[in-house]
C-alpha cells in the first residue's frame, strides 16, 4: 500500500488527530474546529483516508441537533514501521503499528568488530524475518526502518563517523547499505536521539536530558519540545565530555571522559562509584541548559534502576542548591525498558506522518 493521501500538512494534522482519538474516535466536525480548516477539506481528507484503509468508522455521537455524528477513528494496522536498535554486542528490532504499538519483537547478538558490511547484512535478515513473520497476509503498508545505534554520525546523510572503539566504522555510508538490502525507505540516527525522540512524543517533558549507558555513554537532549541534534548532527556526544584531566584513556583518544570513567566503574562492579559520575555529568547539562528532567536508560542502568536514580539524583540536588533557588530537577528511569531506543528509532518513520516533524529541530544543512 502506497500513501499517498498521508502527502500533505493538512492530511497529516487530520491524522494526528485520529490518532489522539484513539478507539473512541472523532467526528468530522471536531477535526475542522481543532484544525481550523473547513467542514469540506475535512471531509475530502478523511475520504482519502477511508480509502486508503487509514480511516474507519467509530460508531455515531449523538447530536445536539440534527442527526448523529458519524466518527471516524485511526486503522493502527494499516501501516508499519521498523524501529532497529544496534549495539555494540546486541541487535533488538521492533515492528510498530501506525500508534507506536509494538507488535513483535526479535533480539539477537551482534559484534561491531566483525565489521559494518558483515553487521548491516546480519541486521537485514532479522527486519525480514520479522516484516514476513508477522505482518498480516497482503498487508504491504510497511514505511520503512528507522536505525538507531551508538554515534557520533550524520543523520542527515546516514553515515557514520567515528563509533568509539570501532575506527573502521568510520565513513561507511549505513542508510544506503540498509536500503540496498531491505528495498525501502531507511533512517538512521544516534541510539540517544531515538529513545528522546519517542520520549518527548510521549509527552515526558518539554526540556530534559535523556542519559544512556550500556555499552557507551550518550545524551539525547530535548529542548523546548524539540528534539536538538545540533548544526552538524552532533548534538548529545555526552560520554566525551573531559571531566579529570590525568584520567584514564578513552577509546575516543582522550583521557578522563566520562564514559570511560563510567564503564570503568560498572565494569569492576562500583555501581555507586559509576552512579556518581554520571550525576557530575548529569549536573553539567542541568547547569547549562537549565533542563526540566534527566530520565535514564541503557543496560547498566536497567540493571540497579533504584541505585542509579538515587545516586545520580543526589548530585544533581547537590548541584541545583550550590546553584541557587529551591527548583527540584527529578531524576528518573526512562519508561519503555530495553527496547525504549528501538521504539523511538520506529517513530523516526512514523511522526513525520502525523505532522510531527516539529519534533525534531532542523539539522541546519537545507
Amino acid at each position: 500500500m502506497n500513501l499517498p493521501a498521508l502527502r500533505g500538512h493538512n492530511a497529516a494534522l487530520v491524522l494526528d488527530l485520529l490518532r489522539t482519538a484513539g478507539e473512541a474516535g472523532i467526528s468530522r466536525l471536531e477535526l475542522a474546529e481543532r484544525t481550523g480548516l473547513t467542514p469540506q477539506a475535512v471531509s475530502k481528507i478523511t475520504a482519502r483516508l477511508r480509502t486508503e484503509g487509514l480511516a474507519a468508522e467509530a460508531g455515531r455521537r449523538a447530536s445536539t441537533g440534527g442527526k448523529p455524528r458519524t466518527l471516524l477513528r485511526l486503522v493502527p494496522d494499516a501501516g508499519h514501521a521498523v524501529g532497529l536498535h544496534l549495539d555494540r554486542d546486541e541487535l533488538t528490532a521492533v515492528l510498530a503499528d501506525l500508534t507506536g504499538h509494538v507488535v513483535a519483537e526479535r533480539r539477537a547478538p551482534l559484534e561491531f568488530g566483525d565489521g559494518a558490511e558483515a553487521v548491516v547484512d546480519a541486521a537485514a535478515g532479522v527486519v525480514r524475518e520479522l516484516v514476513q513473520e508477522e505482518r498480516a497476509p497482503g498487508d504491504a503498508g510497511l514505511l520503512g526502518v528507522g536505525v538507531a545505534l551508538p554515534g557520533p554520525l550524520d543523520h542527515a546523510d546516514g553515515v557514520l563517523h567515528r563509533v568509539t572503539g570501532f575506527p573502521a566504522w568510520d565513513g561507511f555510508p549505513l542508510r544506503d547499505a540498509f536500503a540496498g538490502r531491505l528495498g525501502m525507505p531507511v533512517v538512521v540516527d544516534k541510539d540517544t536521539n531515538a529513545a528522546a525522540l519517542g520520549l518527548a512524543l510521549g509527552g515526558v517533558a518539554d526540556s530534559f536530558a535523556y542519559l544512556h549507558l550500556g555499552t557507551g555513554l550518550g545524551a539525547g537532549l530535548v529542548l523546548g519540545g524539540g528534539l536538538y541534534r545540533g548544526a552538524r548532527t552532533g548534538a548529545g556526544e555526552f560520554g566525551h565530555q573531559v571531566i579529570q584531566l590525568d584520567g584514564p584513556e578513552c577509546g575516543c583518544g582522550d583521557r578522563g571522559c566520562i564514559e570511560a570513567l563510567c564503564l570503568a566503574a560498572v565494569a569492576r562492579g562500583d555501581l555507586e562509584e559509576a552512579a556518581r559520575v554520571l550525576g557530575a555529568g548529569a549536573g553539567n547539562l542541568v547547569s547549562l541548559l537549565d533542563i526540566d528532567l534527566v530520565l535514564l536508560g541503557g543496560r547498566a542502568v536497567l540493571a540497579d534502576e533504584e541505585r542509579f536514580v538515587r545516586g545520580v539524583g543526589e548530585v544533581v540536588t547537590e548541584r541545583a542548591r550550590r546553584g541557587g533557588g529551591d527548583r527540584e530537577i527529578p531524576v528518573a528511569v526512562a519508561p519503555g525498558g530495553d527496547r525504549g531506543v528501538a521504539e523511538g528509532a520506529a517513530q523516526l518513520l512514523l511522526a513525520p506522518l502525523f505532522g510531527r516533524a516539529d519534533v525534531a529541530f532542523p539539522t541546519g544543512r537545507g
